[in-house]
């Protein structure tokens, strides 16, 4: 261990967390073939291969699963060791940050993230990926720096802080008969038709439990996996689409929409992450941007009344 080097623990941390030695190199802006001699470094002083041949791909040893997260915190703890935040230059900052949101948080978000990222760190990349199935080990291993959205219970090893609330509306189109309603009946919506949106594929939520109260029911004509698809029915057939407002407003353009008659439980928008990035300055940069942006005057659930 003698030649174990800062530089050599960055790499190792890359090859772990990419599982391949392109996704490393990229990681580290070298080429291939430096990636590989220093991988090649690596093995001899660990005496281990960390990643064997299976098929056309590699697959990490049971060394390498052993190491992935202890180095992962070493570096972390290396970085903010050797930083000084009143040193730190956002400007100068070249990260690429991984956000896990659904296609609503993306559609409201996106543009605003990316437009304040661009004038304070214009050297950063923000990566979205969708937000599926919500666990703990991406944010520990930092494959997913930031969850956004409907953040379920994850545990006391996560953080987590509320962006905003949102309600629920029903969206639907010009020619749709529930268009000559100027206040929607709870009534009127029992006898439409619906397309809901349910990443579980479930066919029955807050709507329905709220028409259950005054001993109504309706027929749920498709379910999909996100609210853009959910409008994109929606904008083409009679089906109308309970959806929340202000995660959608970006994607109903020339929509009808009304206020449902009754009240539904409000929707809380979070922002989620892994403890051992608390005091991390990039980590800050992004998390404060994204708080900013939902305390700005647009979130005020205005869309309605507009």
């Amino acid at each position: 261990m003698q030649s174990m080097d800062l530089n050599l623990l960055m790499a190792l941390d890359a090859l772990l967390t990419e599982g391949s030695v392109t996704g490393a190199a990229e990681r580290l802006q070298l080429s291939v073939p430096a990636m590989s001699r220093t991988l090649d470094r690596i093995r001899k002083m660990l005496g281990d291969p960390l990643f064997v041949r299976a098929g056309r791909g590699l697959v990490p040893t049971p060394r390498a699963e052993q190491l992935r997260e202890p180095v992962h915190l070493l570096i972390a703890q290396a970085q903010q060791l050797l930083a000084k935040e009143h040193d730190f230059d956002v400007h100068a900052m070249r990260r690429v940050f991984t956000i896990r949101a659904d296609d609503g948080a993306v559609a409201l978000l996106a543009p605003l993230i990316i437009e304040k990222m661009a004038q304070l760190a214009p050297r950063s990349t923000i990566r979205f990926i969708g937000q599926g199935k919500q666990d703990v080990i991406a944010l520990r291993e930092g494959k997913v720096d930031l969850d956004i959205g409907v953040i379920e219970d994850l545990g006391p090893e996560i953080m987590r802080q509320t962006l905003f609330q949102d309600r629920f509306i029903a969206v639907f189109r010009q020619q749709n008969p529930l268009s000559t309603h100027a206040n929607l009946t709870a009534e009127a919506l029992a006898q439409a038709q619906h397309v809901t949106v349910s990443r579980r594929g479930l066919l029955s939520g807050p709507v329905d439990i709220a028409l259950a109260k005054v001993g109504l029911s309706r027929h749920i004509n498709a379910v999909t996996q996100s609210f853009a698809e959910a409008i994109l029915i929606t904008r083409a057939t009679n089906l109308v689409a309970t959806v929340p407002d202000l995660l959608t407003l970006a994607m109903r353009d020339e929509m009808q929409q009304r206020a449902l008659p009754f009240e539904t439980p409000w929707v809380t928008i979070s922002h989620a992450w892994h403890p051992r990035f608390n005091n991390d300055y990039e980590h800050k940069v992004l998390r404060q941007i994204v708080y900013e942006i939902c305390h700005e005057p647009q979130f005020n659930h205005q869309s309605l009344d507009a």
